[in-house]
C-alpha cells in the first residue's frame, strides 16, 4: 500500500494515539469507534467527503487504528491514512448503503467481533453529526454482549494542544483568511448583488495565500445585511447590497481541513451613532478578553473580562464569545470543547487555538469583529492582521 499523506509525520500520529489509549485507560475502554470525520482525520489522515455515509476508525490499546467505511472509499483511505497494512482498511459493500433492511452497523459489527472485542468495552461518540440513533440500536442489536459507551469528546480533547506542524497550518490559514477579507473591502459597493460578492470570497479563499492552498471551509460564508443580520446564521441570496445598511462576514480561511475563521463588518454610507458606540464597546472589550488570554488562566476569565467591560458600555451579550477551533469538516468549524463563557473553568495551555467570538446583534444590524487567537507561552498571539475595527465605504 502506497500513501500521500504528507500533512503529518507516523511519528505525529503515534503521538496523537499514544495520548487517545491514554484518556481511553482512564475512561476504561478497551477500544473505540471514532466517527467524527475531524477525529478520524487526527487519528489516522483520513481526508475524503464521505461523511454522508457511515464511517469510523477503530483504535485499540494494542495495534495500528483500523479505518472503516464504504468499500469505494477505500482507495481513499489508501490515499490518504497514515497506516501501511492493508488489514487496516476495510470496507463494506454498496447493499448497506441507504437500504432500510440493512444498516452498515451490521458490518462494524461483524469487524468488531472479528477483532475479539464481543464482550469488550467500547467507546462510541454518541453525541455527534454523524452518529444516529439508529445506528446505535443496530451496533446494540449485534453486539449485545458488548458494553457501549459514550466516548463523546475523548478524542477531540485530545486535540485541544496543537503542535508546531498543525500551527504552522493554522498560520496559512490565518493568511488566506487575510486576503478574503482584504478582497470583500476591495470589491463591496452598493447595487453589488451578494451572491457575486461570495463568489469573489470563495475563489479568493481557493486560491489560497502566500504560496499555500486554499481547502473548504467547514462552514459556508455567513453575510447578511441590514435585518437579516439581526440573526447571526444566515448566509447569502442575490439581493444587491445597499447603502445604509451594515453586512457582517462571517468567515474562515482553511489549509490542510484547518480552519481560521474570522468576521468583519463593513457598513455602506455612514455608519450612525448607535453603530460607532457598539464599535467602541466592542474594542475595548476585546482589548479586556485578550488581556486574560493566556496559560494559567481559565476560559471563563475571558469571557467574564470581555462581558464586564461590554455591560459598563450598556451593551449585553448572552452567548458565549468563543471556542476552541482547529481541524474540521462540515458542518463547524468547531472543536466542541472549551468555551469562553462564565462556568468554563478549563485552564488554558500554550498551544490552544480559539475564535474569540465577541458579536453583537442590533436592533437592525449586527457586529461581528472577531480574531482567531493562539495562546502562547507567555500570553496569546492574534493569528491575522486584518484591521480590527468597523469597516466603512461612503
Amino acid at each position: 500500500m502506497t500513501t500521500r499523506d504528507d500533512n503529518f509525520s507516523t511519528q505525529e500520529y503515534q503521538r496523537r494515539i499514544g495520548k487517545t489509549r491514554r484518556a481511553m485507560e482512564a475512561a476504561g475502554l478497551e477500544a473505540i469507534v471514532v466517527s467524527d470525520p475531524s477525529n478520524m482525520s487526527w487519528i489516522s489522515g483520513y481526508d475524503g467527503w464521505s461523511f454522508y455515509v457511515f464511517q469510523a476508525v477503530i483504535l485499540r490499546q494494542e495495534g495500528e487504528p483500523i479505518w472503516w467505511g464504504r468499500a469505494m472509499d477505500a482507495n481513499g483511505a489508501a490515499r490518504t491514512v497514515f497506516m501501511q497494512n492493508d488489514a487496516s482498511i476495510r470496507g463494506y459493500d454498496d447493499t448497506y448503503v441507504q437500504n432500510p433492511d440493512k444498516h452498515p452497523m451490521e458490518n462494524l459489527a461483524s469487524l468488531l467481533q472479528e477483532l475479539d472485542l464481543t464482550q469488550a468495552r467500547i467507546g462510541v461518540e454518541m453525541d455527534n453529526y454523524y452518529y444516529s440513533a439508529a445506528a446505535h440500536a443496530a451496533l446494540l442489536a449485534k453486539l449485545p454482549q458488548a458494553e457501549l459507551r459514550n466516548a463523546t469528546g475523548l478524542v477531540n480533547w485530545q486535540r485541544a494542544v496543537k503542535s508546531e506542524q498543525e500551527i504552522i497550518y493554522m498560520r496559512r490559514a490565518a493568511r488566506i483568511v487575510e486576503a478574503m477579507h482584504a478582497r470583500i473591502l476591495e470589491l463591496a459597493e452598493p447595487g453589488m448583488p451578494k451572491n457575486h460578492l461570495i463568489a469573489e470570497i470563495y475563489a479568493t479563499g481557493i486560491r489560497g495565500a502566500k504560496g499555500h492552498w486554499g481547502d473548504y471551509p467547514a462552514i459556508v460564508p455567513m453575510a447578511p445585511s441590514g435585518l437579516d443580520a439581526t440573526a447571526p446564521h444566515l448566509t447569502w441570496d442575490d439581493t444587491p447590497m445597499k447603502t445604509g445598511e451594515a453586512t457582517f462576514f462571517e468567515i474562515a480561511g482553511a489549509h490542510r481541513r484547518y480552519q481560521c475563521p474570522q468576521s468583519r463588518t463593513l457598513f455602506l454610507g455612514e455608519a450612525p451613532r448607535k453603530y460607532r458606540d457598539a464599535e467602541a464597546a466592542v474594542l475595548d472589550a476585546i482589548e479586556a478578553g485578550l488581556e486574560q488570554a493566556k496559560p494559567g488562566n481559565q476560559a471563563q476569565d475571558i469571557a467574564n473580562a470581555f462581558n464586564a467591560t461590554l455591560n459598563k458600555a450598556g451593551f449585553e451579550k448572552d452567548s458565549r464569545c468563543g471556542y476552541a477551533i482547529g481541524l474540521s469538516y462540515p458542518p463547524d468549524w468547531g472543536e466542541r470543547t472549551i468555551s469562553f463563557r462564565r462556568g468554563d473553568t478549563t485552564v488554558l495551555e500554550a498551544g490552544m487555538t480559539f475564535h474569540f467570538m465577541p458579536a453583537l446583534w442590533l436592533d437592525d444590524g449586527g457586529l461581528e469583529i472577531t480574531e482567531p487567537i493562539l495562546i502562547t507561552e507567555t500570553g496569546h498571539e492574534c493569528l491575522c492582521n486584518t484591521p480590527r475595527s468597523l469597516w466603512v465605504k461612503t
